[in-house]
Parts: C-alpha cells; sequence; structure tokens
C-alpha cells in the first residue's frame, strides 16, 4: 500500500531532482562550497565557472558565452608566448583540416610568417587561377590594408584571420611591392586546392633533371612526390632537385616518408620531450637508387619538415643542400581535439636530425636553422630563377666536384 502511494511521487520527485543536478553542474557558483568542492572538485574549473557565470548573469549586455570562452582559451594560450601552439575554435579547426589536406577558404597566396609586420603581409607564392592572381597580386607583393584595416605591425596571423572568411564573400585589399604604386581590389574568397607537389624535367647542358616542388607536408604528399620523382627518373632523368623554399612544414610523419624517398634505412629524425619518451624516427624503405644525385634547395621560410627532410638528407650525405640558411625552428606540436569541437596545438617536445644536432635556438626561440652546403641567394623575383639556377648546376657537376 505504501508503495503504492510513494510511486507517483517519486515518479515527479526523480526528474525534478535530475534536472536541478544538471543545472546545479553548470552552474556550481550556486552551489554551497562543501557541496560544490565534492561535486567539482578541481578547484580552477570551478573558479572559471565562477567567473564565467558572473559575466554571463550580470554583466550589462548580454554575452555570448561560447565566445566568452572561446577567446579565454585563446588568451591562455597566448600566455605560454609561444607562436608555435594555437586555439582553434570549432570553426577554425575545420579549416584548420582543409588545409592539412591541402584545401583552404581564402584567396590563395602563401605569406610570410612574422610577429610584428614590417611594412605589410609579405606574399610568397600566388597559386595559379586564384582570386588573388586574378586580381593582380603577385609574389613580393606586400598586403597593405585589409577592409581599410592597415597591416603594419599586426602579426601574420592577425592579418590572415582577417583575410580568411566564408566562401562567397569577399575581402578589400591594398597591395604593392615597395618599389610600386599601391593598388587596390576586392577579392572573392574561394575554396583553393594547394597544388602540393609541381614538378617538370629541366635540362642542363643536355643532362636531364627532375625538378619537384613541394609546397607543404600535408597528409599524402610523399606519395606524390615521389611517383612524379621516379617517372622522371624512369625519363631519363640523372638528378632530382627538391625544392623545399617557403615550406613552412607540417606532418611529422609526411617528413619522414619524404627522407625515405632518398634513404633506405636508417635514421631521420628522433623526438622527445617533458612528457614524451624519446621516439626514433628510421627510413621506410623503398628509396630510389643511392646513386642519383639529389639537391635539396631550402630559403629562410623553410621550416620545421622541410629542416628535418634537408638536414637528415646532409646528415646522412644523401644530398647536398643548396640555397639560404633555413628557418631554425627544433620543435614540434600535437593537435589535441576538444570536446567543443575545436582543438589546440601545443609544443611538445623538441626533434634531433641523425647527428644529434637541434635546428631550434632552445626551447621555442628561434634557432640556427640548416646551413646551406653551397649558398645561393633566394630572389625569385629576377628572371631566371639564380638559386634554382645554382641547385642545377649543383646536381649535374661531376661526383668529386659536387
Amino acid at each position: 500500500m505504501r508503495l503504492r502511494v510513494l510511486a507517483p511521487l517519486l515518479l515527479v520527485l526523480v526528474p525534478l531532482l535530475l534536472a536541478g543536478g544538471i543545472w546545479l553542474g553548470g552552474h556550481p557558483g550556486w552551489l554551497p562550497s562543501p557541496a560544490r568542492d565534492a561535486l567539482v572538485g578541481d578547484s580552477d574549473s570551478q573558479l572559471y565557472e565562477e567567473a564565467v557565470d558572473a559575466i554571463a548573469e550580470d554583466y550589462y549586455r548580454p554575452i555570448d558565452r561560447r565566445k566568452l570562452l572561446n577567446t579565454s582559451l585563446d588568451a591562455a594560450v597566448d600566455s605560454l608566448e609561444d607562436r608555435f601552439s594555437d586555439y582553434y575554435s570549432p570553426t577554425a579547426y575545420t579549416r584548420f583540416q582543409q588545409q592539412t589536406n591541402g584545401e583552404f577558404v581564402g584567396i590563395g597566396v602563401s605569406v610570410r610568417d612574422e610577429t610584428a609586420l614590417r611594412r605589410g603581409l609579405r606574399v610568397l607564392k600566388v597559386y595559379d587561377g586564384s582570386p588573388a592572381a586574378r586580381a593582380g597580386i603577385e609574389t613580393g607583393d606586400d598586403i597593405l590594408t585589409v577592409d581599410g584595416r592597415p597591416t603594419k605591425g599586426q602579426s601574420t596571423r592577425e592579418v590572415t584571420a582577417r583575410i580568411r572568411g566564408p566562401v562567397g564573400s569577399s575581402v578589400r585589399l591594398s597591395f604593392g611591392a615597395a618599389t610600386d604604386a599601391r593598388r587596390t581590389a576586392t577579392v572573392p574568397r574561394e575554396r583553393v586546392a594547394l597544388p602540393i607537389v609541381q614538378s617538370r624535367m629541366e635540362t642542363v647542358k643536355g643532362q636531364k633533371v627532375v625538378y619537384a616542388s613541394l609546397a607543404s607536408f600535408t597528409s599524402g604528399a610523399h606519395g606524390e612526390l615521389g611517383a612524379r620523382i621516379r617517372k622522371g627518373l624512369k625519363a631519363g632523368a640523372k638528378g632530382v632537385v627538391l625544392d623545399l623554399r617557403d615550406n613552412g612544414g607540417g606532418l611529422l610523419d609526411e617528413a619522414v616518408l619524404v627522407s625515405s624517398i632518398f634513404l633506405s634505412e636508417g635514421k631521420v629524425v628522433s623526438t622527445r620531450g617533458r612528457a614524451k619518451r624519446e621516439r626514433i624516427y628510421a627510413a621506410t624503405g623503398g628509396a630510389i637508387d643511392a646513386d642519383v644525385p639529389v639537391v635539396v634547395l631550402v630559403n629562410g621560410n623553410s621550416a620545421s619538415a622541410s629542416e628535418i627532410v634537408a638536414g637528415a638528407l646532409q646528415d646522412r650525405e644523401r644530398a647536398r643542400v643548396v640555397g639560404e640558411k633555413t628557418f631554425g625552428k627544433g620543435v614540434f606540436q600535437e593537435v589535441k581535439r576538444l570536446s567543443s569541437g575545436g582543438a589546440i596545438s601545443i609544443t611538445v617536445g623538441s626533434y634531433f636530425l641523425p647527428s644529434g644536432r637541434n635546428l631550434g635556438g632552445g626551447g621555442v626561440k628561434q634557432g640556427r636553422g640548416v646551413t646551406a652546403d653551397v649558398r645561393a641567394v633566394d630572389d625569385r623575383s629576377t628572371k631566371p630563377d639564380e638559386a634554382l639556377r645554382k641547385a642545377l648546376e649543383v646536381v649535374t657537376a661531376p661526383a668529386a666536384q659536387r
């Protein structure tokens, strides 16, 4: 009899208690201190929730709680003072994944990475058929204003974030080289597929050479690069020039696989960090003939995975490095997905080349990079490309002169 009386009461109380528990879980500031500490546990999380609750409930105007969360996470990562670590909101992380797969929404340029722009955002490459190319933007131009706001003094990340936007929208840019008059154009934002690998056959004094340029170490890049190089060798090429200029890096595994096109076995790179045991990455096999001469072409914007490849082939005496000193990044990052759909990419360790050298400057500081075996000034505004000409000379020289 008693159970019959209690049953309807329980049907009402259980949902109410459940709803109340869920609400209090999201608003721990309303709980008494002992209960709050017992249920929330993490005092840092509790403090954050208290602050967010106070802003969301009492600020003089309505606040977007999700925007507040994104801003606070961005500030937390910025406080690391690490230019290589980033917080990605869910929308930004989607863009990041597209770029990792060789696709992004933008105007179709690659740019120099600078903490504080000296004149404007320097354009390193304009992709064929892109909105930027159609607007008349050229390699070597500086983007001076974005929607009327000057770029000088801003960081590369801040300016590129303003240039990006949804497909179908547009951005008003002013741009020009140092010696040119400023030009202005409204540039549409489109989905741009990057040409990750570009290749052609070069002939120097009757000798054929495969020239292959790699734009980024995106997923699967090694497969396309290897296929292009092997096709050229089968067609009669006697050497390879691998152009990694302005390649800012990408996936560590891709760096190992690209190195494995030229190295049949042995160490490529090792990594270790505070919470990471040492891990040694070795060549995976299936390399081209070891007698084929190889030159790696680099400049000051060749960084990270590019430096791993150039440095490993240099250490293992498999290739000559031609060009200018590379960027000098000796650390690597891991991307950690968050429950919101966003992610953080944080520096978790350092990498070391086969000789044991690290190319950074200690921690996240810019370091000495890879020093070229043969120096060649990189100025692709000249015709012909002098650095490439030097690389072709080196790769076709008699073995004793390389």
